[in-house]
């Protein structure tokens, strides 16, 4: 009964406080349209609103850690792995702007959905290919306007905590745009909501910013070593996340070694 109680007042609070900030997000977004084109500033009261609900959320603790980029408008594709959907607003806890690419049901949401359209946050259809090219370009905008966009490399949340094989777009789009790749490792948030329920469960998480990681050295031939590289970082890195949090010992990931050339494996090792 003081489960359910608890449920019912976190989403209250949660749905009110995303009402009450429609509108000023709404009202940033107006003022600062004229000279802010990547939306920075909009983004981040979006964001804000996120991180407000978590102060209103007795069930969840949690917290960030690692180094921020010294500039946050210097641009980066940052990956990580996706838990649930709470890692959105563990994440959203990072003290810089990201545009976050996100499955179009989310923006068909109330209140929700319009603060993402004026964050200026990047929709995909799944399974269609022309969403796909529009995402990749509006990816491609964002980050020609000094601002940071996020992607779950997996596709989709994991429902045993096995890392799932990650997918090549954010990992070519890097190589592309000639920005780094600036890795997050997530640990916690599966047992705050797992995947096909919606209910709060306590829980204590986090999310560190890892070393970024320089794409300077790769060409489009390259992906797969990349992908991977980046894939066993946020790995080793949820694994010292889930010990220090008393979680059990994530399954081990899948054999996806791929054999670097010595100019990347330089870079790799440096």
């Amino acid at each position: 009964m003081i489960a359910t109680l608890g449920n019912w007042w976190t989403w209250a609070t949660t749905v009110l406080i995303v009402i009450v900030g429609t509108p000023i997000v709404a009202l940033i977004y107006a003022v600062t349209r004229p000279f802010d084109a990547g939306r920075y500033a909009a983004g981040r009261a979006f964001r804000l609103v996120a991180v407000t609900t978590l102060a209103f959320n007795p069930f969840w603790r949690f917290r960030t850690r690692g180094v921020a980029p010294a500039d946050p408008r210097r641009p980066y594709v940052v990956v990580a792995n996706h838990e649930s959907y709470a890692d959105v607003f563990l994440i959203s806890k990072f003290p810089w702007e990201m545009k976050w690419l996100s499955k179009d049901t989310m923006f068909k949401i109330p209140c929700m959905g319009w603060m993402m359209q004026m964050a200026g946050d990047i929709k995909l259809t799944r399974g269609s290919r022309e969403s796909a090219v529009q995402a990749l370009v509006q990816c491609r905008d964002r980050l020609g306007k000094k601002v940071s966009v996020m992607i779950f490399p997996e596709g989709t949340r994991s429902r045993d905590g096995a890392m799932l094989p990650f997918k090549d777009g954010a990992f070519r789009l890097a190589i592309k745009e000639g920005v780094p790749i600036l890795p997050i490792a997530v640990a916690g948030t599966r047992h705050a909501m797992a995947k096909g329920t919606f209910r709060f469960r306590r829980a204590h998480a986090i999310a560190e910013v890892l070393e970024p990681v320089d794409t300077s050295a790769f060409s489009l031939k390259d992906v797969a070593v990349l992908r991977e590289e980046v894939r066993r970082r946020i790995d080793a890195a949820r694994r010292t996340l889930s010990h220090e949090l008393g979680l059990p010992e994530p399954p081990l990931l899948d054999d996806g070694t791929v054999v670097p050339s010595a100019a990347v494996s330089g870079a790799i090792s440096a």
